[in-house]
């Protein structure tokens, strides 16, 4: 099990970059996929057709997002936190992903970077 940690910087409020991470048709303006998501805690979420799907834990309004990723049968809670902190550039988000099974961390940490916060990112540069 590997750990992940990382900061982006998303030219947006961060109650924007907040609804855009919790509000499913916000998601899927930015994504391109439908989206379950919402933002009661004990909730299951599903982005990007089932490839990422897991339980909502914890949300603190405009600042953090707390979830559980689901990766088969593992053993240990895969745990995706997500604080954002204003900063003169718009938000910058603090990402720590703890229990990546071995085998897909690589393809974890690609798609943090490229497809979840790159088109995030993307997303609101094109505004």
């Amino acid at each position: 099990m590997k750990d992940y940690k990382k900061y982006f910087i998303i030219p947006a409020e961060p109650e924007e970059v907040f609804a855009a991470l919790t509000n499913p048709a916000t998601i899927q303006l930015w994504s391109g996929e439908p989206a379950e998501m919402s933002t009661v805690p004990g909730s299951d979420f599903s982005l990007w057709d089932g490839s990422i799907s897991g339980r909502n834990i914890e949300f603190t309004e405009g600042k953090k997002i707390v979830q559980e990723w689901f990766f088969g049968d593992q053993e240990t809670e895969s745990i995706v936190t997500i604080i954002l902190h204003q900063d003169k550039k718009g938000t910058s988000v603090e990402l720590r992903h703890t229990n990546i099974p071995d085998e897909d961390y690589n393809d974890i940490v690609e798609g943090w970077n490229e497809v979840y916060f790159g088109a995030l990112q993307d997303f609101y540069q094109g505004e």
